[in-house]
């Protein structure tokens, strides 16, 4: 199954794309709400700052980090000691999938109309492509792991390394970090 890398690094684009725009998005909320002009309605004028969106500022920074490192990995065909395999792969992509879900379900609670009522304020329409953004992302993590599950139900790949590539010295399932192999079944 040669496509699956491909979909899966696209996937990991388009999730680093999503999360540049959410941690801008993030940021620009915090900003507002940290530096509120006098007389401004929200809050009666007094700063502060939604938690929930500190967390979708960390679902965002750990998915910057987190899908380069996968990228290179998979078309770099580079092996890390802890960082891997692709159950290894599907554990962080678990973690960053429960994140974007708490924060994205969290926000929505909090702001579940806001074209309806408020989109003539530009504070409105910042959060609501933020709340937009975060869904996205979090489509996009789904969308990963159910790839990343079919490549390693189809290749029988779970203690395998994510990229893919295991020839070397004619041995299909040999690993950088490890004596042993795994043989497929027949």
């Amino acid at each position: 199954m040669f496509f699956f890398p491909i979909i899966r690094a696209f996937l990991y684009i388009v999730l680093w794309v999503f999360s540049a725009v959410l941690l801008g998005l993030t940021a620009a909320r915090l900003h507002y709400t940290t530096h509120l002009p006098l007389g401004d309605p929200l809050n009666q004028g007094h700063s502060f700052y939604d938690p929930i969106v500190a967390e979708l500022i960390a679902c965002a920074i750990l998915s910057l980090i987190w899908a380069p490192l996968v990228i290179h990995m998979i078309h770099g065909r580079r092996e890390y000691r802890y960082l891997s395999r692709v159950w290894h792969e599907l554990l962080g992509l678990f973690v960053l999938w429960v994140l974007w879900l708490v924060g994205s379900a969290i926000a929505t609670s909090i702001w579940p109309n806001l074209p309806s009522f408020c989109s003539q304020f530009e504070a409105c329409r910042l959060l609501t492509a933020m709340l937009a953004f975060a869904w996205m992302g979090w489509i996009t993590l789904t969308a990963l792991m159910v790839t990343t599950l079919l490549y390693a139900t189809a290749n029988s790949s779970w203690a395998e390394p994510a990229h893919g590539h295991w020839v070397r010295e004619n041995n299909p399932r040999a690993s950088e970090y490890s004596q042993y192999s795994v043989s497929q079944r027949a």
